[in-house]
């Protein structure tokens, strides 16, 4: 939902806080959109900090020595720079499109689910759904066009 991954799991920890402390008033069976609705305010919240956050960078002398828990670090590079490029293109959508494409495409909910989380109308997530994707579309093969462009050089 925009926020930088290194950000991802304590913004995953603040959803849960936030449902833990209300989850008496939580309806039964309702779990599901109050954690979405949660989880897109929290990011919202991370993307409007993002700019005035500072990283600090760990030197790989700080990870030497460490075993690699992974499948291989090829596969992991091929996973990271596909995530990037997902991140770069998903970024592109203006917030209300990203929304919708992410809870349709990638969480698989239905529009009403959708219009419930968001508290729109299903017919306005219908149209923002059809505009995701076509935003979407374009902006994946403008980046698999830049990206065939660079490795013909």
């Amino acid at each position: 939902m925009g926020i930088a991954e290194q950000d991802a799991e304590d913004a995953g920890q603040a959803v849960l806080i936030v449902f833990s402390r209300k989850i008496r008033a939580i309806s039964v069976g309702a779990e599901r959109s109050f954690l979405l609705g949660t989880a897109l305010r929290v990011a919202a919240d991370y993307r409007k900090r993002a700019h005035r956050a500072r990283e600090i960078a760990v030197g790989d002398e700080a990870l030497a020595g460490e075993p690699h828990p992974g499948l291989g670090a090829e596969h992991e590079a091929d996973q990271r720079r596909r995530r990037k490029w997902l991140d770069f293109v998903l970024d592109r959508l203006p917030a209300e499109l990203r929304e919708v494409f992410v809870l349709a495409e990638i969480e698989e909910m239905a529009m009403s689910e959708i219009a419930s989380v968001l508290s729109v109308p299903a017919g306005t997530v219908a149209s923002r759904l059809r505009r995701a994707r076509e935003v979407f579309e374009t902006e994946a093969a403008a980046l698999r066009s830049r990206l065939e462009g660079e490795a013909t050089r």
